[in-house]
């Protein structure tokens, strides 16, 4: 029986799919929920499983072709098994002995650099990545490369290096933009030209923060089984926050202003592919232990590649912290339709003046861009200062104050 395999249902915003790279030939063998293709849309890659057990039997379309919800791309023959191959030509008789099989694992120096899954993938079949041209970022060898080799497949060998640039020459590479930091791109330029767009900053004394993490930090792990971070203190206190100031929290929509009575808050992840932003849902209700567990779980599906469409949809304000990469001060540009989106930076021990006394203390910079549009200076400078003395005070944020 043939059973055909079409094109997950794509949410409306996203309105068509490239198919990324194949997992199977025609004519192999699959087996159900085995994973055939992995297609590219504007915000995640989807793995598309195979219904049922049995043979591949017709690939409709190639790798780079687009297709659209619910579009038949590959048909499978239910049940059957693949032809077997072809019988090896007769050894002679006098031939040399077999070489003794190379140690399992023994590529395992060439992989350094490999993903978590890709290592596994070089691991499991003895795959040398440094013999493998890479077709990811920056050359990088990919999981799906090393996949396509080990079947035989079409990823190149690695071309031998390239010659050192000669005095005074000016070498080029034109690569072409993956179809989601295409999207990026969009998005910032869409954000860009149709928001009247400002920033106000803030500096914050996270010494409280600091003690109490380092008080309560290994109790709370035991407890709950997930670390006591930073982010968990400025996600509670960004919704805490947005419940006073509804207007930070709110978006516009053509010539309405939506106020949303629950707080949806967008974390920013950057991916190999690009920055992401899942969204931790009714955060209003979520202890500190909720919100840890809900950052690890995003931030192993975008390592992992397993951020579904859903995990992305909505979100009412966001939260970026590009202290994580060093950054001292940024403008954070507003992620549309919402209305605000909070910058972390870098904490830096600084020296500052309290009751009258110059003391170090473990200082960040706090920036909200905002739309200008239905937010006022007056109502963002009061929404950072808020979050300040919640961080400032973190017990106010326990008592909802």
């Amino acid at each position: 029986m043939s059973i055909e395999v079409k094109v997950p249902v794509l949410p409306e915003s996203v309105s068509d799919a490239t198919i990324a790279t194949w997992h199977k030939k025609a004519g192999e063998a699959v087996k159900r929920d085995e994973n055939l293709v992995d297609l590219e849309t504007d915000k995640v890659v989807l793995e598309v499983p195979s219904p049922v057990d049995g043979v591949l039997k017709e690939i409709k379309f190639q790798s780079g072709d687009t297709v659209t919800s619910q579009q038949v791309i590959a048909v499978i023959e239910e049940g059957a098994a693949a032809a077997a191959p072809a019988p090896a030509a007769a050894a002679p008789a006098a031939s040399a002995p077999a070489a003794a099989p190379a140690a399992p694992k023994a590529a395992a120096a060439g992989n350094a650099d490999l993903s978590p899954a890709g290592l596994r993938v070089a691991t499991e079949q003895n795959i040398d990545a440094s013999k493998v041209a890479g077709t990811g970022r920056d050359g990088r060898v990919t999981k799906e490369d090393l996949l396509n080799v080990g079947k035989g497949g079409s990823a190149p060998a690695a071309a031998a290096p390239a010659a050192k640039p000669t005095p005074g020459s000016r070498p080029e590479e034109r690569v072409p933009m993956t179809r989601m930091r295409a999207r990026i791109a969009e998005r910032l330029m869409q954000s860009k030209n149709s928001i009247a767009m400002l920033t106000s900053f803030n500096e914050v004394n996270l010494a409280e923060v600091v003690k109490m993490r380092k008080a309560l930090g290994e109790s709370f792990e035991k407890a709950n089984g997930v670390k006591l971070g930073f982010m968990s203190f400025f996600v509670k206190a960004a919704a805490e926050a947005l419940k006073r100031h509804p207007l930070v929290n709110a978006s516009v929509d053509g010539n309405d202003i939506v106020y949303h009575g629950y707080q949806d808050i967008s974390i920013a992840v950057s991916t190999d592919k690009g920055l992401v932003t899942p969204v931790l849902r009714d955060v209003q209700d979520m202890s500190f232990a909720d919100v840890e567990r809900g950052i690890v779980d995003y931030a192993k599906k975008a390592r992992d590649g397993k951020l579904g469409l859903d995990d992305l949809q909505g979100g009412t304000f966001t939260i970026t912290n590009g202290g994580t990469f060093g950054s001292l001060l940024s403008t954070p540009i507003v992620n549309p339709p919402q209305s605000a989106i909070l910058g972390m930076h870098a904490i830096k021990e600084r020296a500052i003046v309290e009751n009258g006394q110059v003391i170090a203390a473990p200082m960040m910079y706090l920036a909200l861009s905002y739309d200008h549009r239905i937010i006022d200076g007056k109502d963002a400078v009061l929404f950072l200062v808020d979050i300040k003395n919640q961080l400032e005070n973190p017990q106010r944020m326990l008592l909802g104050i």
